[in-house]
């Protein structure tokens, strides 16, 4: 298919976006960031369950713990932060609350890339009721993400799987960070569609083409998954250039998309949580940077996993791992918890990878699937960057969690 036909191929139909504006949909339009959580009973829960997500006056999850007092802290980043696929009172946001004894903002919102994060956390930290501490969650392909200008032009071929399963429209137009191939400086963008109408425009074919035709992000992830033959190789040859990587040598054609997308993601995400943290700096608040499945988890397709695990060498993310390092940033990088770990169960008949696979849930709870249960213990690595061999904190005794985890599955 070629890069045209595959933009044009886009087009949603009027009813699809007829259903996203008018809803009921997890996903409500916002003019800034393309779209928001709201209320919310979508059948991905454990057994296919529906799970309750629900959201207060100021767009945070609803929280049951202290919920009669002000957070000291607010929590941005993807599905993972806003706990998707877990009703309000599972999050893990309430689970360290009940740990620290005080109440956690929970603004994630499933989809979003570190960019976007970012430009929700300005807008929120900005009102009354902004922390004084803030958590930036940088979470698997987060970092690419922020590279997309609609993040539909890259969803779109899978959007028929998941309506079935009931997760409707999104990913339109949003604000986003790109490279700007003529002086190698990032520059951050709009959103190109900012009133629900205007929604609409995703409905034409030429609208696609003009405006979202040269997205090198979305072109190269559509070259890495096969779902595109072309590439256009002068404009991922200035990419290359700034960002100081040739993908000439890559064997695999698809690699030679998938590598330096990598590459422009974890610069893009260098460069943001300096934004951050000087926003957080000159309204007086403190920001923590967080890091999971950062270092494995590639780009190039659903459920494709091109990166190498950080217990194989270099990690995926070294570049974002070295910055933060290098930056002083606070940090707490849960892929060293799971590397740490892993060492640990040694000897084990588990891959890297399989041992992994034992995070991977239904309904957001620990639940092992395929593989022999093993017992996981809580660590923590929080503290100054210190690049991908950072040193352990002691671990704490988290006996409350161990009990969890010794309760029958279906208590899970």
């Amino acid at each position: 298919m070629t890069w045209e036909q595959y933009v044009r191929n886009g087009a949603a139909s009027r009813e699809v976006i007829d259903g996203f504006l008018t809803g009921p949909g997890w996903a409500a339009f916002g003019p800034e960031l393309g779209y928001v959580s709201q209320n919310s009973l979508v059948p991905w829960g454990i057994d296919d369950s529906r799970t309750i997500e629900t959201f207060g006056p100021t767009g945070a999850r609803s929280a049951f713990l202290y919920a009669d007092r002000v957070p000291r802290i607010n929590t941005y980043g993807d599905s993972f932060t806003e706990g998707n696929q877990v009703s309000d009172g599972e999050t893990w946001q309430q689970y360290l609350a009940g740990h620290l004894g005080e109440p956690i903002g929970n603004y994630g919102v499933g989809g979003y890339g570190i960019y976007q994060a970012y430009r929700r956390m300005v807008r929120e930290e900005s009102a009354e009721h902004g922390a004084e501490y803030v958590i930036l969650y940088v979470w698997g392909d987060d970092p690419v993400r922020s590279l997309m200008r609609a993040r539909w032009l890259q969803r779109y071929p899978w959007f028929a799987d998941l309506s079935r399963r009931n997760l409707q429209f999104h990913g339109n137009p949003w604000a986003h960070i790109e490279l700007d191939l003529s002086t190698g400086r990032f520059t951050e963008h709009e959103s190109l569609l900012t009133t629900p109408a205007s929604v609409y425009s995703l409905c034409d074919p030429d609208w696609l083409w003009e405006h979202l035709g040269d997205d090198l992000a979305v072109q190269l992830y559509a070259y890495g998954a096969g779902l595109t033959t072309e590439l256009d190789h002068e404009k991922a040859d200035a990419l290359a250039g700034h960002l100081g990587f040739d993908f000439h040598g890559a064997t695999d054609p698809r690699e030679q998309a998938n590598r330096p997308l990598r590459v422009y993601g974890q610069r893009a995400t260098s460069h943001i949580p300096d934004l951050a943290r000087s926003y957080a700096v000159a309204i007086g608040k403190k920001l923590l940077v967080a890091l999971d499945f950062t270092a494995r988890i590639g780009v190039g397709g659903p459920a494709r996993e091109l990166g190498t695990p950080i217990g194989d060498g270099e990690r995926t993310d070294q570049l974002i791992v070295d910055h933060l390092a290098g930056g002083g940033f606070d940090c707490f990088d849960m892929n060293e918890v799971h590397r740490l770990e892993y060492e640990r169960m040694a000897p084990t008949s588990l891959s890297y990878t399989d041992y992994l696979g034992l995070y991977r849930v239904r309904g957001g709870h620990y639940k092992p699937a395929r593989q022999p249960p093993v017992r996981v213990r809580d660590q923590g690595l929080v503290g100054r960057a210190a690049g991908p061999q950072a040193a352990a904190v002691p671990r704490a005794q988290h006996q409350r969690a161990d009990r969890l985890r010794r309760l029958p599955a279906r208590f899970h």
